[in-house]
């Protein structure tokens, strides 16, 4: 458990700012390679790929206490359990609980859903699509609970649409905006299938930024190393000129230059920008396993 200790101190949060504050997935830390640990003010949760001796959990959560004072509450997720249930470990959890980053909330389901509806390591995307939406139409695919449009409507944005094929992510999303006291005339959240939704998008056309964000794989709806390509060469009808493309690539399986050989292969014009990785609180083993943001410029013909 001394690892546990010594990597938290390296993560310990600002202010009430939520953070990781121990990143076992990238393999770094040799025996805790299932464990994560995130601060979400007031909540600790734990996220376990495997089962663990309650002897074992008893000894983290005090080490959490101790380290936490202001905690009023320690969850565990079990996601190596088909339905990765949550339970309460420790304490009397308020009723709602927000992420908080960069001033702006997103409001969490710790209890209720498989995923809690916000991911820390999109952290430094979400920051670039802040700095950067200032009077643009922003189009943001696979948008889930839509912490990109939160963030570029934060930044300036004219108007945002999100499209995701989950309603109730959406709905949540719709939630957010109104926590941060956003604008929801500036904003529409469209719960289609992307694909068959090419023609629709055309009508709300031309847009300065589109995001993807896909996941690595959507039931039948998407699938990364199959559709990427298709994605690719819908998206310059969508775009303005001068346009700008934000791709997040999220599947450990497929290296960054993957996405980056389809965009030479599909979009030779396209100019890459920036190329981010998700930072410090998310150590990898092998770097090219982490989540990766690419920003790209379509420039004008």
């Amino acid at each position: 458990m001394q690892v546990v200790y010594q990597e938290i101190q390296q993560h310990l949060p600002t202010g009430d700012e939520s953070r990781r504050l121990f990143h076992g997935r990238g393999h770094c830390f040799p025996g805790y390679e299932d464990l994560l640990i995130d601060w979400f003010k007031p909540i600790l949760l734990i996220t376990l790929y495997r089962s663990r001796e309650k002897s074992w959990l008893a000894e983290l959560v005090e080490l959490l206490r101790a380290e936490f004072p202001a905690a009023e509450a320690v969850l565990l997720q079990e996601r190596f359990i088909f339905t990765a249930p949550t339970r309460l470990l420790w304490g009397n959890p308020p009723v709602t609980v927000d992420a908080l980053e960069a001033g702006l909330r997103y409001r969490l389901r710790l209890t209720t859903a498989k995923n809690i509806g916000f991911f820390l390591d999109m952290a430094r995307g979400r920051e670039l699509v802040r700095n950067s939406a200032k009077d643009k139409r922003v189009l943001n695919l696979f948008a889930y609970s839509c912490g990109f449009s939160v963030a570029a409507l934060a930044g300036g944005a004219m108007q945002v649409v999100n499209l995701d094929m989950n309603r109730g992510a959406l709905d949540l999303g719709c939630l957010n905006h109104q926590i941060n006291q956003l604008d929801l005339r500036q904003v529409s959240f469209l719960p289609l299938e992307l694909f068959r939704s090419f023609n629709r998008l055309k009508r709300l056309a031309p847009f300065d930024l589109i995001i993807c964000d896909p996941p690595a794989e959507q039931g039948k709806s998407f699938k990364a190393e199959r559709d990427w390509s298709k994605l690719l060469r819908k998206l310059p009808a969508l775009l303005a000129p001068g346009g700008e493309i934000l791709a997040c690539l999220n599947a450990p399986y497929l290296p960054p230059d993957f996405l980056q050989r389809k965009f030479s292969e599909l979009l030779p014009d396209a100019r890459l920008q920036t190329r981010i990785e998700s930072g410090d609180d998310f150590p990898e083993q092998t770097p090219d396993k982490g989540v990766w943001i690419f920003h790209y410029l379509i420039p004008s013909a």
